[in-house]
């Protein structure tokens, strides 16, 4: 099976084997190829209400490569889910044939909810017995951030998508490099304005773990790690507290974009929206009462390639 997201910020391909029914449902997918390029898709769109015309080239030029990959493996079947940025977009059909003419099938614009729960799918399959139920999901993507609540056995509770992504952030409110405490703070009013309203609908602080998906999350983990380079089986289920998180956050904003380009395990393409990420998640732990966050590699990408079983 062959799962690719295409978010605000990346556009990732999973090609997975998925494991017999009878292996029963703690079985885990076997991977075959994980790849991941940055392309900000989503480049100016909070701005401008469309796709830029460079950035749907920038995402072209990586799905011909993974269309090769996956012609490579022999891939039965095929599903990519775009995200937060084709939802927005008024230029979506330009970006739909695209991928039709590139990949051979057409996107699917998923909705907030519809990623909320590919996002929970992925990410609870294989947490420890450490990792008390309820859990709230917390994907942290480029253009918005997805909450579920739910449990192994029951699934989702409930979900919501809010537009407080790091690209969205950053291009909304942190321009400075570093940015100014001008800056941060209206960018905390708003991502904590946010991060209520979802913690009330979903509802996330009676949640017992709060586990993280994505590259800002899994970036600050690996930081707070004081991982010499990004190694994801160290990161996939590493625990950190609220005050590590706090701790790497004020840091990362107050460095320069070259500086945050020097931290061993930052991706280039992430250097510059990574504060605006830790930013968030940072938030999202104050409000919701959380002590510390469980990052997971595992995620939407995952979910997606479940969601192609039977």
């Amino acid at each position: 099976m062959a799962a690719i997201d295409c978010g605000t910020n990346s556009i990732r391909l999973l090609i997975a084997d998925l494991p017999d029914p009878a292996a029963g449902p703690a079985a885990p997918l076997v991977d075959v190829s994980r790849r991941m390029e940055i392309v900000r898709l989503g480049q100016g769109v909070d701005r401008t209400g469309r796709l830029a015309p460079e950035a749907i080239e920038r995402t072209r030029v990586a799905l011909a490569d993974y269309a090769a990959e996956i012609e490579k493996f022999g891939a039965e079947r095929v599903r990519m889910c775009a995200t937060s940025a084709t939802r927005d977009a008024q230029n979506a059909a330009d970006f739909r044939a695209m991928v039709e003419e590139t990949l051979g099938v057409p996107p699917e614009v998923v909705t907030g909810d519809e990623e909320a729960r590919l996002s929970f799918t992925g990410a609870v399959r294989g947490l420890p017995a450490d990792a008390r139920e309820p859990y709230l999901v917390v994907d942290i993507g480029g253009g918005s951030t997805e909450f579920v609540v739910g449990t192994r056995a029951g699934g989702v509770d409930a979900a919501i998508s809010m537009d407080i992504g790091c690209v969205r952030m950053t291009e909304r409110h942190l321009h400075g490099d570093p940015p100014g405490l001008d800056e941060i703070a209206p960018a905390q009013a708003d991502i904590a304005v946010a991060v209520d309203r979802a913690l009330d609908a979903v509802p996330g602080r009676e949640a017992a773990t709060l586990v993280g998906l994505a590259g800002s999350v899994t970036t600050v983990v690996a930081i707070a790690q004081g991982l010499t380079e990004y190694d994801p089986e160290r990161i996939h289920h590493a625990r950190v507290s609220y005050d590590q998180v706090a701790d790497v956050t004020t840091d990362l904003l107050a460095k320069t974009r070259d500086e945050r380009l020097a931290i061993p395990v930052m991706h280039p393409g992430r250097a510059d929206v990574i504060g605006a990420g830790a930013l968030v998640l940072r938030v999202i732990m104050e409000r919701a009462g959380m002590d510390s966050v469980v990052a997971s590699e595992h995620d939407i990408l995952d979910g997606i390639a479940w969601s192609l079983q039977g």
